[in-house]
C-alpha cells in the first residue's frame, strides 16, 4: 500500500438540488454546495485552508472563499479534462493533506450545464480559437464528428464489431441507472424508471447510441470536504478513507477522439487508473462491495468494467446480464442513479454517493459496503478512487 493510502478521509458532502433551470449563478450554486458540505462535516468555513476544482469551473477559488466565509487558504489546485477531473480533485486534496500543505480541503464543481453552456453540443457553434485541442478537433469535425455522442459512437461501433455486443447490451446500463434513480428523491428522474423496450424505442442520437444511452444535462453543485484520517476521528460523520487515488492519460490520448490507437475498443487510461488503485490499496476488483462507474454514455461503462478487472475483454455484456450490478448482486453499481438518472455533475455526485454507501445512508443501500471504487470521465485523461471504511 502507498503512503497516501488512508492518509485522508472524506468527512463532509453537500449539494444543491439538481435541475434543468437553477435560476441562479454558478457562483451561487458553488457557494451553496460548499457551505452545505462544510456544515455536514461539522466544521466552520474558517477551518478550510484548501480548495480544489476543475479547470472548467467558472467560479474562482477567491470568490468561493470570500462569499462562503473562508479566510486565508494555503493550497489551491485545478484539474483538467472535464469529467475526467472528478476523482482527481480528491486525489489532489488527499495529496495536499498528506504533504502538509493544507488541513481542511474542499473539492467542488458547479455549473448551469442545462440552462447555460451545454457540453453536449461539442464543437458545434463554438467560437473559433487557436488552442491545440481545437486544432486536433479540426481533423474530426469536417467529417461530422462534432459532438460527444458522435465521438463515443465510433468507439461503440468498434466494440460491437469486435465482441458481438448489441444496442440492448448498452441499454441494460441505462435501465439499471434509471431504476436506481427512480427510488432516489434527489434524482432528476425520480419515479421515472424505463424498460429495455423504451430504451430501444428512443430516438437515435448517433448510431449506435439512442437518446437513452446519453446522460442528461444538469444545473447544480456538489462539494466534498477532506481532512486527515487522524482529524476525521473527532468529527461527527463516519470517516470515508481515501484508500486509493489516481490519475492517468494513455498513450496517444486525445480528447474523446483517440482514434489513432491500434485498438479503440478499450479505455487504456482507465486500465492504468485501475492498476494504480489496486497497487495503492492492496485490493482488487473482487474486493469492491459497490462501484460508481462514470456513465455519461452507456458503452463506456462496459469498457470500464473490463479495464478495472471486474470481467474480461468483451465479457461485460454477459457480466451485466448476470445481475452482478444489481443491488443484491456481487458489485452494486450507481446506486444513486448515475449521471443517466440522478444528475450530470461531472462525476462529483458519484463520489458523494460512494460516501453515502460507506456511511450506510444511500437510498439504495446494499447490506454491507466496506470498499467502493469510483471512476471519472472516460475518453479523456481520467482519474479514479477507492474509498473505504478503514
Amino acid at each position: 500500500m502507498s503512503g497516501l493510502s488512508g492518509a485522508a478521509a472524506i468527512v463532509g458532502i453537500g449539494a444543491t438540488e439538481f435541475s434543468k433551470e437553477s435560476g441562479r449563478s454558478e457562483l451561487q450554486l458553488g457557494c451553496e454546495a460548499v457551505t452545505a458540505a462544510i456544515a455536514d462535516a461539522g466544521l466552520k468555513p474558517s477551518d478550510v485552508d484548501g480548495l480544489v476544482t476543475f479547470t472548467a469551473e467558472s467560479s474562482s477559488e477567491i470568490h468561493i472563499a470570500r462569499n462562503v466565509g473562508i479566510g486565508d487558504f494555503t493550497f489551491f489546485s485545478r484539474v483538467g479534462y472535464g469529467g475526467g477531473a472528478a476523482a482527481g480533485t480528491v486525489a489532489h486534496a488527499a495529496a495536499a493533506i498528506h504533504a502538509g500543505l493544507a488541513d481542511v480541503v474542499v473539492c467542488w464543481r458547479s455549473f448551469n450545464e442545462r440552462s447555460g453552456e451545454r457540453y453536449g453540443l461539442g464543437q458545434a457553434n463554438r467560437p473559433m480559437d487557436t488552442n491545440a485541442d481545437r486544432a486536433a478537433y479540426s481533423w474530426m469535425t469536417p467529417f461530422g464528428l462534432s459532438t460527444p455522442a458522435q465521438w463515443v459512437a465510433m468507439f461503440a461501433q468498434r466494440y460491437m464489431h469486435e465482441y458481438g455486443a448489441t444496442s440492448e447490451d448498452f441499454g441494460r446500463v441505462s435501465v439499471l441507472s434509471r431504476a436506481r434513480a427512480a427510488t432516489n428523491p434527489a434524482a432528476h428522474f425520480y419515479g421515472r424508471p424505463i424498460t429495455l423496450e423504451e430504451h430501444q424505442a428512443s430516438r437515435w442520437i448517433a448510431e449506435p447510441l439512442h437518446l437513452l444511452d446519453c446522460c442528461q444535462e444538469t444545473d447544480g453543485g456538489q462539494a466534498i470536504v477532506l481532512v486527515s484520517a487522524e482529524r476525521a476521528k473527532d468529527l461527527p460523520n463516519k470517516p470515508v478513507h481515501v484508500v486509493g487515488a489516481s490519475q492517468a492519460a494513455g498513450e496517444d490520448q486525445h480528447m474523446m477522439t483517440s482514434y489513432y490507437r491500434d485498438s479503440i475498443s478499450g479505455i487504456p487510461e482507465m486500465g492504468l487508473v485501475g492498476d494504480q488503485l489496486w497497487a495503492q490499496s492492496g485490493l482488487t476488483a473482487a474486493d469492491m462491495d459497490a462501484a460508481i462507474i462514470y456513465d455519461h454514455f452507456t458503452p463506456f461503462v462496459l469498457s470500464q468494467l473490463e479495464e478495472l478487472g471486474f470481467c474480461g475483454r468483451g465479457e461485460a455484456p454477459d457480466f451485466i446480464k448476470s445481475g452482478a450490478l444489481d443491488i443484491d448482486g456481487a458489485v452494486p453499481m450507481n446506486t444513486h442513479g448515475g449521471q443517466l438518472g440522478e444528475a450530470y455533475l461531472h462525476g462529483m455526485n458519484g463520489i458523494a454517493e460512494a460516501v453515502r454507501l460507506i456511511r450506510g445512508t444511500s437510498v439504495n443501500q446494499p447490506k454491507t459496503v466496506e470498499n467502493v471504487v469510483v471512476t471519472a470521465g472516460t475518453g479523456v485523461p481520467t482519474s479514479g478512487l477507492v474509498l473505504g471504511a478503514r
